[in-house]
């Protein structure tokens, strides 16, 4: 009698059958996430080489250290106000438009686009307070300005803090938007999270988490020809190293501000916004900052944090009417 043997090996059969097709699957999808990762850089190398054609150049170059910072001038007032950006804005000279329009019929207006933002260079040094208040100065210097208001929105309220105490004699007021204070200091930021920020800009894929998200633009006062390259500028500058290194150093730069104040003689004007999304501490803190101030004053504004986009007819306004006094008392 015969024995029958495939009964015991059918199960087995059909599971090296399974497995065979489970490997195939996997191979697929490995092959597929390499060739989409592969798109997505490709791409991105593509369209960043594309967009250097459509870029066009504004303002003037001015040598810092051995690199270049661009410098956008407008108006011919008697009067110069310098503009200082926040944290991350791709092109100050250009996302600062509807504040600058509202400015030059009445002062001389100088944007300063920071190593990493707009079309200035990349620069090997820390972006401590120290070196990008030293690189602001050394720029109105070369362009002898020596008497200027000094205007900074968000972070660059932490930086212009240092800068009126160092340059006391050039500030002839400060003008805070939205700025930053030092008692609400930001988080530490990881190396590990600096890295994963790096590797989205080199691999392509912050480019597509913009292209998926909604346009910042869109809803605000720019012409086409401004969003388009403001579009450009943000791809050019997104996670760069110097802006990357500005966030590595943020929490220190606010620590070593925190025992600053504004000196007491100096002006001091805040445009802020009267309901912070995160804290409630936000108007208080402000108020504590000029509390020592000669001339202080602070504007509400129902206006979220880039409030120079809506509200720059009434920013103007304001500054205007509270210099006008302080120019008779001179």
């Amino acid at each position: 009698m015969e024995l029958d043997t495939t009964a015991g090996k059918k199960p087995t059969s059909g599971l090296k059958k399974w497995l065979r097709r489970l490997l195939k699957i996997i191979a697929a999808l490995g092959i597929a996430i390499f060739v989409f990762i592969a798109v997505v850089f490709f791409v991105n190398r593509f369209s960043s080489k594309s967009e250097q054609a459509k870029l066009l150049p504004y303002g003037q170059s001015v040598a810092v250290d051995g690199k270049y910072m661009n410098v956008s001038t407008h108006g011919q007032g008697d009067e110069t106000i310098v503009l200082l950006p926040g944290y991350g804005t791709a092109a100050p000279a250009l996302d600062f438009k509807p504040l600058i329009e509202q400015l030059s019929p009445f002062y001389k207006v100088v944007v300063i686009e920071p190593f990493g933002y707009g079309l200035s260079d990349l620069t090997d040094k820390e972006r401590s307070t120290d070196n990008i208040v030293s690189e602001i100065h050394e720029v109105l210097q070369s362009l002898e300005i020596n008497r200027y208001i000094l205007m900074g929105h968000s972070i660059s309220g932490l930086y212009s803090l240092d800068y009126v105490n160092k340059y006391p004699s050039e500030v002839s007021a400060f003008v805070g938007l939205d700025s930053s204070v030092p008692t609400l200091k930001e988080q530490k930021i990881g190396a590990s999270l600096l890295k994963q920020l790096s590797l989205l800009r080199e691999s392509g894929f912050a480019r597509l988490l913009l292209k998926l998200g909604d346009d910042p633009y869109a809803e605000w006062p720019y012409d086409e020809q401004t969003k388009e390259q403001l579009k450009i500028l943000i791809h050019k500058n997104i996670y760069n190293a110097n802006q990357l290194n500005e966030a590595e150093n943020m929490y220190a730069n606010f620590e070593a501000a925190e025992p600053l104040t504004f000196p007491k003689a100096l002006p001091v004007m805040f445009f802020i916004q009267v309901n912070h999304p995160v804290t409630d501490r936000w108007i208080p803190e402000h108020e504590k900052q000029i509390k020592d101030s000669v001339h202080g004053k602070i504007v509400l504004l129902e206006a979220d944090h880039y409030l120079y986009r809506t509200h720059s007819a009434e920013i103007v306004e304001n500054l205007r009417m509270f210099m006008e006094p302080l120019k008779q008392d001179k």
